[in-house]
C-alpha cells in the first residue's frame, strides 16, 4: 500500500491508495480471468477537461441531479437504468496485468486554477468556499453513502463510483491513456461522488456484489449511477454484480 499526499483546504492530508486516490482506497486485486469483452472505442461525448464545467472560487453549489439524486450529473431513472442494465455484456474479470492507477491520469486541471477533486467539492457541498488556489477551505458536505455530515474536505473523499481498478478488470485495460482520463475525471456523468473518507476506504475498488453502501438509502441512487457509467463506458460486468445491480435497482420506489 502506498502513500500519497494531497493538499486539501489549507493543508495536507496523509491518505492511503492502492489502485486510485481518493477514488478507492483499497486492496487491488490480481486475479482474474480473460474473457472481457472489448469495449468501444468511441469516449463518452463529453469532454473530461472541458474548462466550461469548472466553476470559479466561490462560484459551485449547483446540484445538476437533484437532491434526491445527490447532485450526480446524467443520472439515469430507475427504469432507464434497468434497461442500461440489460444491455450490459456479462463477462468474467479481466486480470489485472499490467494496471496502475498512474494509467488512469487525475486530478484533471479544470481552469480557474480547480481540478477535478475541487471542482466536484463544490459542486457537491454547500456553502462551499475555496481560496485563491481553488482549494476548499469551508463548507458543508452531506455523504451520501452513511448519511453523515462533514465540515471540512479533509473529512471526505472523492469517489469513482466505478473504481478505476474494476474498470481496467471490465475492459480498460484495452483503453487508451485519453479514454481512461475521461473516466477519472468525467464531470458530465455520474462517476465521482462526495463521500465520507471511511466509507471510500471501506469500498475500495469492489464492485457492487462485494460491497454496499452501509445506507441501504443509499442503493438506488448507487445501483443507477454504477449502471449507467458502465454502460457510458461499454464496460462489462460479472454474473454476480448483476445479481445485485438488479436488487439495488429493485430499491428505487421510482
Amino acid at each position: 500500500m502506498t502513500r500519497h499526499q494531497v493538499r486539501v483546504g489549507a493543508g495536507v492530508a496523509l491518505v492511503c491508495a492502492a489502485g486510485m486516490v481518493f477514488a478507492a482506497c483499497g486492496k487491488d486485486s490480481k486475479d482474474g480471468a480473460d474473457g472481457a469483452k472489448s469495449p468501444r472505442s468511441t469516449p463518452p461525448a463529453a469532454s473530461a477537461s472541458a474548462s466550461a464545467s469548472a466553476p470559479g472560487p466561490g462560484s459551485g453549489d449547483a446540484k445538476p441531479g437533484g437532491a434526491g439524486d445527490a447532485g450526480l450529473p446524467a443520472l439515469p431513472s430507475a427504469g432507464e437504468a434497468k434497461k442500461q442494465l440489460n444491455g450490459l455484456t456479462v463477462a468474467k474479470p479481466r486480470p489485472m496485468t499490467g494496471y496502475s492507477r498512474d494509467k488512469f491520469p487525475h486530478w484533471a486541471q479544470q481552469g480557474n486554477k480547480c481540478d477535478t477533486r475541487e471542482t466536484i467539492l463544490g459542486r457537491d457541498g454547500k456553502d462551499v468556499k475555496r481560496d485563491a488556489e481553488c482549494r476548499a477551505v469551508s463548507g458543508t458536505w452531506q455523504s451520501l453513502y452513511d448519511g453523515k455530515a462533514f465540515t471540512a474536505a479533509s473529512q471526505v473523499d472523492i469517489d469513482h463510483i466505478v473504481p478505476l481498478a474494476n474498470a481496467w478488470r471490465s475492459g480498460a485495460d484495452q483503453w487508451d491513456t485519453d479514454r481512461r482520463k475521461a473516466l477519472a475525471n468525467d464531470l458530465t456523468h455520474p462517476q465521482l461522488l462526495t463521500v465520507s473518507a471511511a466509507t471510500n476506504r471501506s469500498k475500495g475498488d469492489q464492485s457492487p456484489d462485494q460491497w454496499q453502501p452501509p445506507a441501504k438509502t443509499a442503493w438506488c441512487v448507487y445501483g443507477r449511477a454504477w449502471t449507467s457509467v458502465k454502460s457510458t463506458y461499454g464496460l462489462t460486468v460479472t454474473e454476480d454484480e448483476k445479481k445485485m445491480l438488479t436488487t439495488m435497482l429493485g430499491t428505487c420506489t421510482s
